[in-house]
């Protein structure tokens, strides 16, 4: 499990959308190995007009589940979601935090090897955050792995191990979890 720390504008993003295969980059190469779940955006992949249910097999099908995976697995999602009876209703009736827990709820029960997660935890009522923070510790202690992009230091200590620390694109530190988050909380960033 791997934390990306650092300013706005550092190169967070655009990393974690290299490692999903949203961006490519300008030289070199980025290999993934397994697949990937990644909560980059809020509601990315909906489309307000539809219903939850919908949306769930939209979404899915985006992360690369078959139709009749998708089914096999919807009421978890919806279960977990909490979103119950509005499931029927279009994405627009929803609040930021019912739309944010059903992207997770998907994404999360995909079963993918490798969850990338961009400051989406930070949505969402105190007792759905804690349910997601508990699904991603069984999804590390199954061995698979996350990379998380947060200003929250005391989460990205909770659940990641290691840590990278960027500024304006550039790797200033790279080590335990603690050690960086620590140093980037003491030190100044880098000039432009």
């Amino acid at each position: 499990s791997l934390a990306v720390i650092g300013p706005n504008g550092s190169g967070k993003s655009t990393l974690l959308g290299l490692v999903a295969g949203l961006t490519k980059p300008n030289e070199g190469q980025v290999t993934v190995s397994g697949r990937i779940a990644a909560l980059l955006e809020l509601g990315s992949g909906f489309h307000h007009d539809l219903t939850g249910r919908e949306n769930v097999y939209l979404n899915a099908s985006l992360l690369g589940l078959t139709r009749k995976r998708t089914v096999q697995i919807f009421d978890r999602i919806v279960e977990f979601s909490g979103i119950g009876d509005f499931i029927t209703e279009p994405i627009r009736t929803y609040s930021t935090g019912m739309a944010m827990r059903l992207a997770f709820s998907v994404a999360i029960h995909m079963d993918p090897e490798i969850l990338i997660i961009d400051e989406v935890l930070a949505v969402g009522d105190a007792a759905f955050q804690a349910k997601c923070f508990d699904k991603i510790l069984e999804f590390r202690k199954n061995g698979k792995t996350l990379l998380c992009v947060s200003h929250a230091s005391g989460m990205v200590q909770q659940l990641c191990d290691r840590a990278i620390w960027l500024d304006h694109g550039e790797l200033v530190m790279s080590g335990n979890v603690i050690e960086v988050t620590e140093a980037y909380a003491g030190r100044p960033t880098i000039e432009a």
